[in-house]
């Protein structure tokens, strides 16, 4: 059924299990239209910075004061910083757009929201930034899933 297609496809780019580097594929292997799959999931993975975003300033200071949160975040943090730091305090935006935009697993809206925070980088920057990474990366997927799935038929 593709309405179902299309709402797991949502949730799995949604998801921080897979983003849309599941989401995708799925979609297109499912049958879906390529076009729409694309703007289906790079919208999802797109809400993932201000969702994180309110969480990370709302929820996140009070959740703290429960042990296994706070050494969960505090690995999360490390992770974050190992992962991306060095790049994001060098290159910036430009670093902060190619953590993004790295399809592979440590990376994307998830790991970028939690960097843009913990950097302190500039909301409005960092969106555009989670954006543009998010575009790309989505773009990077939906490519080679095309290709792949062509190559095979």
């Amino acid at each position: 059924m593709p309405v179902l297609d299309i709402i797991i496809s949502f949730l799995w780019s949604l998801s921080p299990f897979g983003e849309a580097k599941i989401g995708i594929p799925y979609g297109l292997y499912s049958g879906l239209n390529s076009y729409l799959v694309f703007v289906v999931c790079f919208a999802a993975n797109l809400l993932v910075f201000p969702m994180m975003l309110f969480f990370l300033e709302n929820l996140h200071r009070y959740l703290l004061q429960w042990r296994f949160y706070k050494k969960s975040a505090i690995f999360v943090a490390r992770r974050a910083k190992i992962g991306s730091g060095e790049k994001i305090r060098k290159y910036g935006f430009w670093g902060l757009v190619l953590f993004v935009m790295l399809p592979i697993p440590g990376t994307g809206a998830y790991a970028g929201s939690i960097a843009s925070y913990l950097f302190q980088i500039q909301r409005r920057k960092a969106f555009f930034a989670n954006a543009l990474g998010v575009f790309l990366s989505c773009a990077i997927i939906w490519g080679t899933t095309l290709l792949y799935i062509q190559g095979k038929g």
